[in-house]
């Protein structure tokens, strides 16, 4: 049975007398052709082992099982795991975990690398993300289906509203792409918004050359802490790392960067040089 048409969705929900949990961000795709387009994004092949973070009831799931070497589904919601387990009990490909992916420790359930495609619930996508970028994990590549405003804020360039933190963070690991858009009309209960898949490819060598990652990523965060405010002063006054107006100063003239500049338009090799100047001046103070 194809799951992903809405009279087998509703009555899958039906018979388990399911409602849907917006906490949760329970929004099911009953769409086979952008399922398939999703997992043609993906370039799935025989060799890889997928995790699949919030499956549902597994439309998505049922598709990459018919490509992929073993998918890993892991969902939160402790009602969908027998409404799961009953779907795939003939598919010797699929494993249902129950768990938190916030939390889940993915190079336990996998040995080697994997490909994370998924459907994510909206509230979490932000923190799920650079957690499998931050952390040690073996993903090679991750494509998911996001909020279509927070995909544009993955792949923004320098000088636009949608640039940020987000956007480095996500660019300094990977090479981002948007591979679609897609509409309210293809879930049950249809979300408010438009959808965007987005195809991260994980970089093993980051995308700039730092001293320190860490002091890296508090120059950032301080720099858009309040947008508004030039780089200089941003810096200046920091939250997350104490630095002097001196030292700000000194950074910003050997970098060749206007102090009057604000933070969206400076690019992530600008901040990469001028988080290596910092942490020279700042290291030398101490």
């Amino acid at each position: 049975m194809e799951i992903a048409n809405p009279s087998n969705t509703k009555e899958i929900l039906r018979k388990h007398n399911l409602n849907l949990k917006k906490s949760l961000g329970q929004n099911f795709l009953i769409d086979n052709n952008i399922l398939d387009k999703i997992v043609e994004t993906a370039n799935l092949t025989e060799n890889d082992t997928v995790i699949e973070i919030g499956p549902g009831i597994g439309s998505l799931t049922q598709k990459m099982a018919k490509v992929a070497n073993k998918v890993i589904a892991v969902e939160l919601d402790n009602r969908l795991i027998p409404v799961l387990n009953e779907i795939f009990e003939g598919y010797n490909n699929v494993e249902i975990v129950h768990g938190d992916a916030l939390e889940v420790d993915f190079s336990q359930l996998v040995e080697g690398s994997f490909r994370i495609v998924a459907n994510l619930p909206y509230y979490i996508t932000t923190p799920i993300i650079m957690r499998l970028l931050e952390e040690d994990f073996n993903v090679e590549e991750i494509v998911v289906m996001v909020q279509k405003e927070v995909g544009e804020r993955m792949v923004a360039s320098p000088g636009g509203k949608d640039y940020g933190i987000l956007s480095i963070g996500v660019q300094y690991h990977t090479k981002a792409e948007i591979s679609f858009i897609v509409p309210p009309s293809v879930f049950i209960p249809q979300p408010k918004v438009e959808s965007a898949v987005i195809n991260l490819k994980v970089d093993k060598k980051a995308a700039v050359d730092l001293i320190d990652e860490d002091f890296f990523f508090k120059i950032v965060k301080s720099a858009f802490h309040q947008r508004r405010k030039t780089i200089r002063n941003s810096l200046t006054k920091a939250p997350y790392i104490n630095l002097s107006r001196d030292q700000v100063d000194q950074a910003l003239e050997e970098v060749g960067i206007d102090s009057r500049r604000r933070a969206e338009k400076l690019s992530i090799e600008q901040f990469a040089k001028l988080s290596n100047v910092l942490f020279g001046l700042y290291r030398s103070k101490e």
